[in-house]
């Protein structure tokens, strides 16, 4: 099959850059339907982002993911050499910038650069008696993948209470996994879960229901009917597009069931974000090219903005460092704040490294930026970032507040927001807090203008500290200096919500 290897490759790009025709159709719709502001600016930046990304060919997401392949074989297909070319492949295509390297070594921590490492990319084959072979990918990054959640029936779960073994125990399980994950995960969300098993076969089982269409009907009249109150009741819920608050927050759930042990009954959840990233290909046998794609309709929706994204009205908080605490103790969450000139990118190994250690770059009166791009290197050994959305910002919590104080930083960007301590710090240094888009990858790539430097590239391209000059980077202040946080507003409330569909 001399065409395998190069048939990977199309098929990872347009896995990471262009979703299916199932999932736009989704997201068209709670477009539509969204009535909040914020949730309605969030989802005008994804849908111009959608389409950038097509067009770029270039990552949705900078978090390009774990890679999952479900490949069905017939009996006497060469999986090893098919494994091979996958590899070369998927190391073909981190070069080209269409994944971020994402494989580090769990004891060294130290990134392989190409993606491929122990246990990864993840691949799962089956014989099957057709005369072809299906080839399925899904991508799914680390923010949504650390909303995962597993249940042991029976059980208390807050806000709803008992949770027995029985289909509205396993509904109890469902709604919380939603609302526990608020805006951390990217909502809108979409929804795997797997009933039974044991707690391997449960997660897996899970995973498998993000590879059905999500306008399919469950073959279980039973779970048919939890799946669509599933998602009609979490959309009560009010936590909407990102967190901000609004009228949609979950698009899709899919349910899987095993059978189980006597002592056992396991719920388990396979959290996506709206990013969800999913295709699949059917291959010919004798010279490996793709024969038709999965996942993609012929009315497809070619274009998801209705505008031109983000348009400024002349009411928003520019910032351009050095920024003073005067500046930053007059803002208010639900600002819409835009960062104009130098920006730094610190993460995961940053802040373990600067809680201890002062930072190579003075960051005193500036803009932090919890991302990590894909970034390419020039052929005159300058860089330029091609994807650069915000990662997850509570795991940094144990860090921020002292490294805030520290290096004297007045803005922190991320997703998801942060905790009480954070919140905390905010206050003391005269800081806030700003969520980006997740998963803005070329939306927010556009507004980076140049890469001014870098440091820390010991811990990994997406780790280290990138130094930017930016132009309209925005984004909504969630956190103030005056100890307000969207977070928790909405986190209460739906918490509430939540409470009040106990027994319906």
């Amino acid at each position: 099959m001399q065409h395998f290897r190069q048939s990977m490759l199309e098929l990872i790009t347009e896995t990471a850059t262009n979703l299916p025709s199932d999932v736009r159709a989704a997201m068209k719709k709670a477009h539509e339907l969204e009535t909040s502001t914020n949730a309605k600016i969030a989802l005008d930046v994804i849908t111009t982002n959608i389409d950038m990304a097509c067009e770029n060919v270039s990552p949705i997401c900078q978090d390009t993911g774990m890679l999952t392949f479900k490949i069905k074989t017939p009996i006497d297909t060469n999986q090893i050499q098919m494994k091979k070319d996958i590899h070369s492949a998927i190391e073909e295509a981190t070069k080209l910038g269409r994944l971020r390297p994402n494989s580090v070594n769990s004891i060294t921590g130290k990134n392989s650069g190409n993606n491929l490492g122990a246990g990864t990319p993840i691949i799962y084959w089956e014989q099957w008696e057709e005369d072809d072979i299906e080839v399925r990918l899904l991508t799914k990054g680390g923010g949504c993948e650390n909303k995962n959640i597993q249940y042991s029936l029976p059980s208390t779960i807050e806000h709803l209470g008992r949770a027995g073994r029985d289909i509205e125990g396993v509904k109890k399980c469902i709604l919380h996994a939603i609302w526990q994950a608020q805006g951390q995960g990217c909502s809108l969300g979409f929804i795997g879960v797997g009933i039974g098993g044991d707690r391997t076969s449960g997660y897996t089982l899970a995973k498998d229901q993000l590879f059905r269409r999500l306008d399919d009907v469950n073959p279980d009249p039973v779970l048919a009917t939890l799946e669509e109150e599933c998602v009609r009741e979490s959309n009560t819920l009010g936590i909407g597009t990102m967190g901000f608050g609004g009228v949609i927050t979950c698009l899709g759930v899919k349910i899987g069931a095993y059978d189980r042990l006597p002592a056992s009954f396991f719920v388990s959840v396979s959290y996506d974000c709206w990013a969800f990233r999913r295709l699949g290909v059917r291959i010919n046998t004798t010279d490996g090219q793709i024969t038709s794609w999965q996942y993609r309709d012929k009315d497809e929706i070619k274009k998801m903005a209705t505008g031109e994204g983000f348009t400024l009205s002349g009411t928003e908080v520019v910032l351009k460092a050095p920024i003073t605490e005067e500046q930053i103790r007059k803002i208010r969450v639900g600002d819409i704040i835009i960062i104009n000139g130098e920006m730094h990118t610190g993460r995961d190994a940053w802040h373990k490294h600067v809680y201890s250690n002062k930072s190579k770059v003075s960051l005193k009166d500036g803009v932090l930026y919890h991302c990590g791009p894909v970034v390419l290197k020039n052929d005159d050994g300058s860089w330029r970032i091609t994807a650069a959305g915000p990662t997850t910002s509570s795991r940094e919590e144990p860090y921020q507040a002292e490294v805030i104080e520290q290096e004297g930083i007045r803005v922190v960007i991320g997703k998801g927001g942060m905790g009480a301590k954070t919140l905390a710090g905010l206050n003391k240094s005269g800081a806030i807090y700003v969520n980006a888009i997740g998963g803005g990858a070329q939306f927010y790539a556009e507004a980076i203008k140049k890469v001014t430097g870098v440091d820390y590239e010991e811990f990994g391209l997406p780790e280290a500290m990138w130094h930017m000059e930016v132009e309209n980077f925005m984004g909504i202040c969630t956190m103030d200096a005056n100890e307000n946080s969207l977070h928790d507003i909405v986190m209460t409330d739906s918490g509430v919500r939540l409470g009040e569909l106990n027994g319906k």
